[in-house]
């Protein structure tokens, strides 16, 4: 049986792109410039702002570690998890995109410990899973180390 991929919140991302294609949607006020993300399509929350049009705009694709840590500990609902399988503690990073000047939290890519991270080093947005059921494959991003120097994009 083939699972439909969703994504786990709609508009925060570009689907099924692959790796190269992936960004991250936010979007840019026309009136200060500012960038959101999460996306916000109702206001622009630069309070100093008289209010402009908001545009959807990929970000960058690349970005330097802030900061990271790991879960040791299962979340509680709404968290999706089987509690009867093993607990495996997961990697959240926070990465500053330098063209945006956000910082963006995620959880880093299957297989990615902390030992493979430091502040400051370049990573990357790929496509990610967070959850599967009988007929979703509920999809995310994840942020992975750029093994190789490229520019930020």
């Amino acid at each position: 049986m083939t699972r439909t991929r969703t994504p786990v919140v709609a508009g925060w991302f570009t689907p099924d792109a692959g790796d190269d294609g992936f960004r991250l949607l936010g979007t840019r006020c026309s009136a200060c410039s500012a960038v959101f993300f999460p996306r916000e399509d109702a206001f622009c929350r630069n309070p100093g702002c008289p209010g402009g049009e908001l545009a959807e705009v990929p970000l960058s694709k690349h970005g330097r570690v802030w900061s990271y840590t790991d879960g040791r500990y299962r979340p509680p609902a709404p968290y999706v998890s089987d509690p009867g399988a093993r607990w495996e503690p997961y990697v959240l990073v926070a990465v500053e995109l330098a063209a945006e000047g956000m910082v963006v939290l995620g959880q880093a890519a299957p297989g990615v410990t902390l030992a493979d991270l430091a502040v400051g080093a370049l990573v990357e947005a790929v496509p990610g899973v967070l959850n599967e059921d009988t007929d979703t494959t509920w999809t995310t991003w994840h942020w992975r180390p750029v093994r190789a120097p490229e520019a930020l994009s």
